[in-house]
């Protein structure tokens, strides 16, 4: 099955605490701090894998953890760092944050590596936070938060070649036959539901395939399977349009043939503009002769080259394949993404965000921030030297200053988080 879209949730690790330690030692009765700082949190980090050709994988699962850092340890240990956790995809994925829909990476070559949730960093110990006038200090710093967010994963095929037209035309049947893939091939319409890949040799040269699934009119606006296919021919070099020149269903190939072209140009321009090779299909059912030399014409006059084939008894597929592998190497390589069509990128916050958020919500006062959550949750209430240090910080940050501006007077609620304070300046 092939699955070029998926929704999960990926967290990166927080990080470890700092800790509070003191050295106990033989013959040194009051030793001082000696806790180690916390490991650094694992970050999750998607990777492009050329084995890789869906994103099957993540309908099954679809939550990514990665571990937290270890705790600081006593002797001024360090705690260790959490692995990182990798997560491969095919080239072609596109990752977007679901919140905003802009693209985090965009990821197209082998072993290509982008940073998605960043690991949290791991905390100070006691030792950090001695001074002249703090001998022992009973507190140390916790770890910085983790990372979490909903992702939207993009699988675009990397193909060489794509083959485009209405369904039923024959484009599996070609690719059955000029590839080792195994399509399923019946005489209905809309056969194919998934993109299929091939490898195509020819003169000893080689190029990938891809059957794209048959397109309807309205297609661009999304009726049918249309975006979901579209979205697949946006990186082919050559487009290989295939319309059935036996009319054996009563449809008109050039007619079909200015339709299809016309979805394309409704998607995006770019597509309309792209090297095109006009094919006609199942000529041993053709009636008369004149019907490929008229259709043959009046593609010429559009600048297209055409050749007429029958893919299942395989008459004229050489000579296509030969010319496809010659324009290949003729045609200039192009960007995936054109300059007036680059995404707009989401920036990976960091899990070091200093800011801090002071407001006024009815008769509360209230504080919000990464920073001011990482200093709460590392403050110990009990001990003097630890609530000092808590109260120093907001002054030094400007926090008390933000409240008196706010109109805060003694005895107002301050919260943070679950918690509340009462003021008093």
């Amino acid at each position: 099955m092939f699955v070029d879209k998926a929704k999960i949730f990926v967290k990166s690790g927080k990080g470890g605490d700092g800790c509070v330690s003191f050295r106990r030692e033989k013959y040194i009765p009051a030793g001082g701090p000696d806790g180690g700082d916390g490991g650094r949190g694992g970050s999750v980090i998607f990777e492009a894998d050329e084995g890789l050709r869906t994103l099957m994988d993540f309908r099954y699962k679809n939550k990514y953890i990665a571990m937290n850092g270890e705790n600081g340890k006593a002797k001024k240990m360090f705690g260790k760092d959490a692995e990182d956790l990798i997560i491969k995809v095919p080239p072609g994925t596109i990752i977007r944050d679901e919140k905003t829909n802009l693209v985090i990476a965009d990821l197209i070559a082998h072993e290509q590596r982008t940073i998605v949730a960043k690991g949290g960093k791991g905390g100070k110990g006691n030792v950090h936070f001695k001074t002249a006038t703090r001998q022992a200090p009973n507190f140390a710093e916790g770890g910085n938060t983790a990372q979490e967010k909903s992702i939207i994963l993009e699988l675009k095929l990397l193909a060489d070649v794509g083959l485009v037209g209405f369904p039923n035309v024959g484009k599996s049947t070609i690719l059955a036959t000029v590839t080792s893939a195994k399509p399923k091939i019946a005489n209905y319409h809309f056969t194919t539901l998934t993109p299929n890949l091939g490898v195509v040799e020819v003169d000893k040269k080689s190029f990938v395939l891809a059957d794209i699934p048959g397109l309807i009119e309205g297609a661009h606006k999304g009726i049918g399977l249309g975006l979901e296919f579209l979205r697949h021919i946006e990186r082919t070099k050559l487009l290989v349009h295939v319309v059935d020149i036996s009319g054996i269903e009563g449809r008109d190939p050039y007619d079909d043939f200015n339709k299809i072209n016309d979805e394309l140009k409704q998607y995006t321009e770019r597509l309309s503009k792209k090297h095109q090779v006009v094919v006609a299909n199942k000529i041993d059912l053709m009636q008369s002769e004149e019907v490929f030399k008229s259709f043959e014409a009046q593609i010429n006059k559009l600048g297209y080259e055409v050749f007429s084939i029958s893919a299942a008894t395989g008459k004229g597929l050489k000579e296509l394949l030969r010319y496809i592998a010659k324009a290949l190497d003729e045609i200039k390589e192009e960007p995936f993404i054109e300059e007036e069509e680059k995404y707009k990128y989401y920036t990976i916050e960091d899990n070091d965000n200093n800011e801090i958020i002071v407001r006024k919500e009815n008769e509360y006062y209230v504080l919000e921030g990464k920073r001011i959550e990482k200093l709460f949750y590392s403050t110990n209430f009990e001990d003097m030297d630890s609530l000092r240090y808590f109260q120093n910080f907001l002054v030094k940050r400007g926090i008390v200053e933000k409240l008196n501006e706010l109109g805060i007077e003694d005895g107002d609620i301050v919260k943070i988080f679950d918690f509340e304070f009462e003021f008093y300046n």
